[in-house]
């Protein structure tokens, strides 16, 4: 969804400023225009700055927060569903800037379970499409929220790497042509 509307936002809200990571909280009553909404989080602009709020505020903006896949999954039974559940949910991770979800951008090198006490524990190893990006921590946690949404997943440890560097030859073919790099 992109508005170019203004809509008042219905109470305070705590929000995310892009691309710093910087927490804030923006005013009832002030104007925002959507950019991106976006597995389950809304990217607006407020007097030329651009902020992240979450999807469970939806309501500030007038909206309805979007169920994530793992709302409407069962416990994975096998190592195979549990893979297909995990990448489901980091398809759902998204930079605010980039309308394009983590894993087609070529972000996450490794997704790892280990069973753990009847459950799961996964090891992610991801980067950034920058070193000094701020929204890193942002991005990091919700990836681990995602994975722990996940009926089994009783642990999650998400680790920014640098190694080997990120470039635009990682992304897929379909995240490229989104962006019009194709």
């Amino acid at each position: 969804m992109h508005t170019a509307e203004l809509i008042e936002l219905s109470r305070d809200v705590d929000a995310s400023i892009v691309p710093s990571g910087d927490k804030v909280t923006l005013q009832q009553g002030e104007q925002a225009q959507i950019t991106q909404t976006l597995g389950g989080t809304y990217t607006v602009i407020i007097n030329g700055n651009m902020f992240r709020i979450e999807g469970s505020d939806a309501d500030a903006l007038g909206l309805e927060p979007v169920k994530t896949p793992a709302e409407d999954s069962k416990r994975p039974k096998n190592l195979d569903e549990l893979n297909e559940q995990m990448q489901k949910q980091l398809k759902t991770v998204y930079d605010p800037e980039i309308p394009v979800n983590i894993v087609d951008l070529g972000l996450v090198y490794s997704c790892e379970p280990t069973e753990i006490d009847g459950g799961w524990k996964v090891e992610v190893k991801m980067t950034l499409t920058a070193p000094g990006c701020g929204m890193g921590p942002v991005l990091q946690q919700d990836a681990q929220n995602r994975l722990l949404c996940i009926d089994g997943v009783d642990e999650v440890d998400v680790e920014i790497v640098w190694d080997p560097p990120w470039n635009r030859d990682m992304m897929t073919e379909e995240a490229q042509l989104q962006l019009g790099m194709m």
